[in-house]
């Protein structure tokens, strides 16, 4: 098992990881950027050294699996989209949303029917594979995804549920791609949850391109809770035009080592997002988030909150960097980002960083990274409960500050209940 740093991907993958019958600007997107895979560097996790993960352990033999998975699978019911692998198993949009227009498909189908839509977007502006050496591993080597289109002046009412499960039944490679392009004045709302199947060894490396054009308004939510076995690398990223919105509230909640990039370019005058992320780290977990805001449009705002707890030997590392590009007069760049430790043996950090060259701007920062409250502790045991119970209705307590954004009860309710988990198994709270 080779490290991230070292390894040498086989061309093999390249041609593995087309579509059948893609079209030739693919093809030649995905040549362009193999081409800079040994050329370009890894990105920078700051105080996270992951160059020793398998993030790049790529298999080049993939194995077929087998049986039928939906019971390996939490309910589906709720959900639009739902792919296992490269395979998609649910794709249920209503006769309403069709005839407004609203296209919600495999990214494998995407390309083959709406190819001119996508050379717009895929790789375009949200992402660009030039960045760095895992944005080229992923644009040369995405085999799977989804693909949201809402049109101009669409308001959908309820949220679009996407479920991406990365199947570790098997050595297969999970370069998943998800690409929403949100029209002019369009709102609506995306949540994805995902999730692994099975105990292999595997990378996953999961992308999100979210494009809010004039005056759209997108509220996207996130569960993840891949498996312990895989080494997970997330990059969420929006670009927003004028007087867009996009809110984004995420929930980092895997069991293995996780990277991630979560950034917005506000490119437009008035453009806003708020980017709330909460994390939980346990046993001798890593996980290092990155979130960047940058404005580039007059009178836009980005506002980023991050809270994240600690059990056992576990390290989380939050970078929160605001960056106000010259020209961006009148622009708002906010963060929070607060770490709670749960154990002496664990490592937190929270690094703000701003990065300023306007002058007629407001920006600000707040970090911290301690103990539990002591005072609420001693006022919950008061009333006669155990140690246990007070502290994770404490963290429950500071966490409640991002969770009450998430759209949908019932994944506030999922949420909830995997931090239930993971509390439950913190050693020596009694």
């Amino acid at each position: 098992m080779l490290s991230t740093k070292t390894r040498k991907l086989n061309p093999a993958l390249l041609k593995q990881a087309r579509f059948d019958n893609e079209p030739e600007w693919l093809t030649n997107l995905r040549d362009e950027a193999w081409k800079q895979v040994d050329k370009l560097t890894l990105p920078v996790f700051d105080k996270v050294d992951y160059h020793s993960w398998p993030l790049l352990d790529f298999t080049e033999t993939e194995e077929q699996p087998t049986g039928d998975v939906t019971s390996l699978l939490d309910p589906t019911e709720n959900y639009h989209f739902v792919s296992v692998g490269k395979k998609t198993i649910k794709n249920d949009l209503s006769d309403d949303l069709k005839s407004k227009g609203i296209i919600l498909t495999d990214m494998k189908t995407a390309i083959r029917d709406h190819s001119e839509t996508l050379s717009k977007y895929l790789f375009q502006k949200a992402v660009k594979y030039k960045e760095n050496r895992l944005t080229a591993v992923n644009a040369a080597l995405m085999n799977g995804g989804t693909f949201l289109y809402v049109p101009d002046n669409v308001d959908i009412k309820d949220p679009i549920n996407l479920m991406a499960v990365q199947d570790s039944r098997v050595k297969e490679n999970f370069v998943n791609h998800t690409l929403i392009v949100a029209g002019a004045n369009s709102h609506f709302s995306v949540l994805q949850r995902v999730s692994t199947i099975g105990e292999q060894t595997n990378p996953a490396h999961v992308t999100v391109e979210i494009i809010a054009e004039d005056s759209s308004y997108v509220k996207f939510s996130a569960l993840d809770t891949l498996a312990k076995n895989t080494y997970a690398y997330y990059n969420r990223r929006g670009y927003l035009e004028s007087s867009a919105r996009i809110d984004w509230t995420m929930g980092v909640l895997n069991d293995g080592h996780t990277v991630a990039d979560f950034d917005s370019d506000l490119m437009g005058d008035g453009s806003h997002t708020e980017m709330q992320t909460v994390a939980l780290s346990t046993g001798k977990q890593v996980q290092g988030l990155d979130t960047q805001v940058t404005n580039y449009g007059r009178h836009s705002e980005g506002n980023i909150l991050q809270r994240g707890v600690l059990l056992d030997s576990s390290t989380l590392i939050f970078n929160g960097v605001g960056k106000i590009i010259h020209g961006a007069h009148g622009a708002k760049a906010q963060q929070e980002n607060r770490v709670l430790m749960l154990s002496p043996k664990a490592h937190g950090d929270a690094n703000p960083i701003l990065l300023i060259d306007e002058n007629d701007v407001i920006a600000g920062h707040a970090a911290s990274v301690g103990q539990i409250n002591k005072k609420q502790l001693y006022y919950l045991m008061s009333r006669g409960l155990s140690k246990k119970v007070a502290k994770r209705l404490v963290v429950r307590g500071f966490l409640g500050v991002v969770l009450r954004d998430i759209p949908v009860a019932d994944v506030r309710e999922q949420m909830v209940e995997m931090m239930e988990r993971k509390l439950s198994n913190e050693q020596g709270t009694e």
